[in-house]
């Protein structure tokens, strides 16, 4: 194989091995990161963070039905 098609090769598999990482679950919304930022500053005695507010209703849009 030339240099060229190996440094091809080699890209590629870098881009495939760095598309797969990340994990595999269910997106945070941003009330359960606090959440748990506040349990973690809770367990390591840290200062707490403020208490987040309850989300809102989740309320329908008009776009839902697209996706």
């Amino acid at each position: 194989m030339t240099a060229r098609a190996t440094l091809t090769l080699l890209l590629l598999a870098t881009a495939l091995g760095l598309a797969a990482c990340g994990r595999k679950a269910p997106l945070d919304t941003p009330y359960e990161a606090a959440v748990e930022a506040r349990r973690q500053a809770e367990r390591e005695d840290k200062p707490l963070p403020p208490e987040p507010e309850k989300p809102v209703e989740d309320r329908p849009f008009i776009l839902d039905g697209l996706i």
